[in-house]
């Protein structure tokens, strides 16, 4: 079976029974997948030093979720995104959606 987490949400999804990330994530995946499994400080750890706008849009959504909205905003720009509101839930899976494109 083909579990290629950069095929689709779903694929990427299945791999959270896993023990660890899949080998070949990029950083704001692998933080995207400890965030999936409830892991905030894994996932800010990863991303906290990831210059990338990927690195920082996730990097905004770990302090949104964290409740820090000022600093959630700072990364929004550096990631050149809109600020997230509503379901957080929905916005990973944006972001996720979005990731798995590029």
């Amino acid at each position: 079976m083909d579990r290629t987490p950069t095929a689709s949400p779903e694929s990427f999804r299945a791999t959270l029974a896993d023990a660890e990330p899949p080998p070949g994530l990029s950083t704001p995946l692998r933080a995207l997948w400890h965030l999936e499994k409830g892991e905030w400080e894994a996932a800010h750890a990863l991303v906290q030093d990831d210059a990338s706008r990927a690195g920082a849009w996730v990097h905004a959504h770990v302090h949104r979720i964290e409740g820090d909205l000022w600093n959630a905003r700072y990364w929004y720009g550096q990631a050149g995104q809109k600020a997230g509101e509503g379901d957080l839930a929905a916005e990973r899976s944006t972001i996720l959606a979005a990731l798995l494109r590029d």
